[in-house]
């Protein structure tokens, strides 16, 4: 499990090593993959409300400053964070979504110091993960819910604010 963590640390460096960082601390934006099709009952592809749900974050996301896109390796979460990474012109790090949120959250804050970092997850991984970040409380996701962002800024003096929000 270390190995996998300082490979995962080691690959996101030198992914974003090439862009430069934002003012005014750090934000991360996490939700969980968009609607899901029935395609495929191991790895779904997006349905068209996903594919519509992902153009809106990719137009909320147009003129923010974001350095990273995280996803998992499943393919709703990949189709989910590919258009946000091409609009800013950034690959999509892949994470194991098996890494645990305490250790996820350390590399993130590792890593990244400004800008904007989108982490497209699941219904069982995004709280988690938010709340390590943000050192608070966040309820879980439902299974049926797809429309909740979680945004965890956190200030240059290492204070966090949190918005939790549903959009239709």
């Amino acid at each position: 499990m270390r190995a996998t963590l300082v490979f995962l640390l080691l690959s996101i460096t030198s992914a974003c090593a090439t862009h430069g960082p934002a003012t005014g601390g750090i934000t991360y934006v996490l939700m969980r993959h968009a609607e899901k099709a029935q395609d495929d009952p191991r790895d779904p592809s997006l349905s068209d409300a996903g594919r519509g749900r992902v153009q809106r974050l990719v137009q909320r996301l147009h003129r923010e400053p974001v350095v990273a896109v995280y996803a998992t390796g499943f393919r709703r979460t990949q189709l989910t964070a590919a258009p946000v990474a091409q609009d800013h012109a950034l690959p999509v790090s892949i994470y194991d979504a098996n890494t645990s949120a305490d250790d996820m959250a350390r590399i993130l804050r590792h890593v990244h110091r400004a800008g904007t970092v989108v982490v497209i997850g699941h219904s069982n991984t995004v709280p988690a993960l938010a709340a390590a970040l943000c050192g608070c409380l966040i309820g879980p996701t439902a299974e049926s819910e797809f429309g909740r962002r979680i945004t965890v800024h956190i200030d240059e003096e290492g204070h966090a604010t949190l918005d939790d929000r549903r959009e239709p």
